[in-house]
């Protein structure tokens, strides 16, 4: 049958080399979506647009019947959203995996790429996903570096023993700005031992300090149960 020959393996093993490559950043990095899924991602996407180009050339010579490869190509990126929707967890406030999903659309972009016979154009998405990786991470600690960052504070403290002052004050003594408060009270039916969870948006800081010191310094505070320092974001 036409369609089955050297130029389809030779893309389906463009896309699998490539597809590895981003596949391994990811699993070194240790995110849940790593080596095997891109590469079976993206290698997928191939045979989905090698099937679109080529396996029906037996049925198009017949009256009234015509080819159209890109009605497979987007079918692969409306259901790669499933995959990619899976490793997106939200927890806290905190977003992860929003990189690890975008990576996997890419993978399947890199797949259909090569497929379709753009070896160099998969090769050229695939140098970009490492430059972007890689390279773009110092370039934004640089940045952050120069300016305020707001991250959250999770602290659990006793009620009724004048711990929330106290926590204020640490915070803006270090400098920092609190620009938001959530408290929510968890009762266990002793109005003695009743427990808050504060959650305090910070931001900014004295020249020196560190978030972990501001941690310490909270953990120290008389009546304080636990402090938990959040991120400012974690899009992994």
């Amino acid at each position: 049958m036409q369609g089955q020959g050297w130029p389809q393996l030779l893309s389906l093993t463009v896309a699998l080399v490539l597809c590895t490559l981003i596949g391994l950043e990811r699993e070194l990095r240790q995110k849940n979506a790593g080596l095997r899924t891109h590469t079976l991602v993206g290698v997928g996407a191939a045979l989905f647009m090698v099937v679109s180009k080529y396996a029906f050339f037996d049925v198009i010579d017949d009256d009234g019947i015509t080819l159209d490869p890109s009605r497979v190509a987007a079918q692969i990126a409306s259901g790669i959203g499933f995959i990619g929707a899976g490793v997106i967890f939200v927890r806290q406030d905190i977003v992860r995996g929003l990189t690890t999903a975008a990576t996997i659309w890419v993978v399947a972009a890199v797949g259909t790429a090569a497929g379709a016979g753009l070896w160099l154009v998969a090769a050229a998405v695939t140098a970009a996903h490492y430059l972007v990786a890689l390279g773009y991470p110092p370039v934004l600690r640089l940045i952050t570096r120069r300016r305020p960052v707001t991250a959250p504070v999770r602290v659990s403290y006793q009620d009724g023993r004048g711990a929330l002052r106290a926590i204020l004050a640490e915070v803006t003594d270090r400098g920092y700005a609190v620009q938001e408060v959530d408290t929510r009270r968890k009762d266990s039916g002793d109005p003695d031992s009743a427990l808050i969870d504060l959650v305090l948006q910070v931001r900014g800081g004295a020249k020196g300090t560190r978030m972990e010191e501001l941690a310490a310094a909270l953990a120290g505070t008389p009546g304080v149960v636990s402090v938990r320092m959040g991120e400012p974001a974690n899009e992994e």
